[in-house]
């Protein structure tokens, strides 16, 4: 089983430059480890036996249990509330009476593993689609500077480089932040999708599952009926059809043990819990995004808070100069740079700005400078740095 399970966990390798949000990555990687491990072991049946196991007489065990898994089983849903062992002999199996109304038909089961890869994918696809937007901006701004740990020289000459490009790129990161937003908000729509269609997946009794276990324990003796048995029932029944030796057509009546769905009634309960948590802390994050967007008085604590070495006034001249993408940039900056150098670059950048662009009163934060600089410049710049503490 560790060894099944053993690929999922470069997922929840730690990032030396985080790009997102700790809600999206519980979207991203958690939720999609979940899902790819619950796929997993449900299609790994040797481990809780064969999937299913019909008892009849009269016909190979084999084929029925071959035609009951590829076809459908069911139960009786007027059954589920009986005594067992006078009235039914399992919870939902009953006689028929050849009333096709009265069955509940049960046809979810072979297709579970899928279904949960196909889940897994889906989460996975706003971090794809952010990874892709995002090319490694982030990272190449940072420059190693994540870590305070390294000689002087090195690193001014990087904090100089990364204000002439945060100045030169001024008014340019709105697209960015959007982008990033829309992702995030791609999360909560793909909560919501999946929630609906595993609730249409279980026949609509998918979005009460976990609250009906909740209550199951409160309810008397008499009014029980366990809904875990009910959404996943343990034994079902199977109408088997054959010719006889006179050519006659005879039905054979199967009960059946699904013993995998002691898998699914436990891995769809702790689904429903986990996915009702990430959509209340999916629809928190777009209302903060909002009151960012919408309240810019915010912008200047979220900034001062982020790192506290900031003085108030420096953040608040930050947040009034700077528009929301900008704004970002910089708050993604205090969450990766280390906290003495990020203080530095912002309160460098703060009295750049005040200067009103006059190159006369410009002062770098090591040497004399002037911001005229794009990636490529960066680029080269820093390759330049690394070729010379690689020859010292």
């Amino acid at each position: 089983m560790f060894k099944l399970l053993g690929g999922l966990k470069q997922y929840f390798k730690w990032q030396e430059i985080q790009t997102d949000n700790i809600v999206f990555r519980l979207h991203n990687t958690f939720t999609t480890a979940l899902l790819l491990a619950c796929s997993l072991i449900i299609t790994a049946t040797q481990y809780v036996g064969n999937p299913i196991s019909c008892i009849v007489g009269g016909v190979p065990a084999h084929v029925v249990n071959t035609f009951c898994w590829i076809s459908s089983t069911f139960t009786m849903p007027d059954a589920f509330r009986r005594e067992v062992g006078r009235e039914v002999a399992h919870p939902g199996i009953s006689n028929d009476f050849d009333d096709e109304d009265a069955k509940k038909y049960y046809t979810y089961y072979q297709w579970v593993c899928f279904v949960l890869f196909f889940q897994a994918i889906a989460c996975y696809t706003p971090k794809f689609l952010w990874d892709a937007i995002e090319g490694g901006l982030m990272r190449m701004i940072v420059m190693g500077l994540n870590i305070g740990a390294c000689k002087e020289q090195e690193k001014c000459a990087k904090k100089q480089i990364l204000l002439d490009y945060l100045l030169t790129h001024m008014k340019r990161h709105k697209v960015y932040a959007i982008r990033y937003w829309v992702c995030e908000a791609l999360c909560f729509v793909n909560i919501i999708v999946q929630l609906w269609l595993m609730n249409r997946f279980f026949n609509g009794e998918f979005l009460s599952y976990g609250w009906e276990v909740l209550q199951y324990s409160e309810r008397t003796q008499e009014q029980r009926a366990d809904p875990m048995v009910f959404v996943f029932p343990r034994v079902t029944k199977c109408n088997f059809y054959k010719y006889g030796a006179s050519g006659s057509i005879q039905k054979h009546d199967a009960m059946c043990i699904l013993p995998l769905n002691i898998v699914n009634e436990k891995t769809y309960i702790f689904i429903w819990f986990w996915f009702i948590i990430l959509a209340v802390f999916l629809a928190c994050l777009i209302i903060y995004r909002g009151i960012i967007i919408f309240v810019p008085g915010v912008r200047s604590r979220l900034l001062n808070s982020r790192n506290r070495m900031v003085p108030r006034e420096v953040a608040k001249s930050i947040s009034s100069h700077l528009d929301l993408g900008d704004w970002w940039i910089m708050y993604m900056l205090a969450r990766n740079l280390d906290p003495i150098i990020y203080k530095d670059v912002a309160t460098e950048l703060a009295k750049r700005i005040q200067m009103n662009d006059d190159p006369d009163n410009e002062k770098s934060v090591c040497t004399d400078g002037k911001p005229s600089l794009t990636r490529h410049d960066i680029e080269r710049k820093l390759a330049h740095i690394n070729t010379r503490r690689t020859y010292t």
